[in-house]
């Protein structure tokens, strides 16, 4: 028989990373995740280097490895505006009921 938690017998995931107080920071880094993943595999498609989307965004390469790094959620609207346009894609960012 399994010793479980009764704490959270019940309870969702969500619930959980509310409790333990990192739901926020947790959603940022699942959100980045993606966003980062998207710009590789469109830069992929594009046969992009780092060295030309940088270039693209009119930025610098330091610049364009945080956009990349999954873990660095300080990310502007601004920098995935100019991914973005940079790829031939458009931004769409919505807030919906939780």
């Amino acid at each position: 028989m399994h010793d479980f938690n009764q704490q959270h017998i019940g309870s969702n995931f969500e619930d959980f990373l509310q409790e333990e107080g990192i739901f926020e920071e947790t959603t940022a880094i699942a959100i980045k995740r993606v966003l980062s993943w998207q710009i590789a595999q469109a830069m992929k498609e594009q046969n992009l280097t780092k060295t030309a989307m940088a270039n693209k965004m009119h930025t610098n390469r330091a610049s364009l490895n945080r956009l990349l790094d999954e873990e660095d959620t300080s990310l502007t609207l601004t920098t995935l505006a100019k991914a973005a346009t940079a790829l031939g894609k458009k931004i769409h960012v919505e807030l919906v009921s939780a």
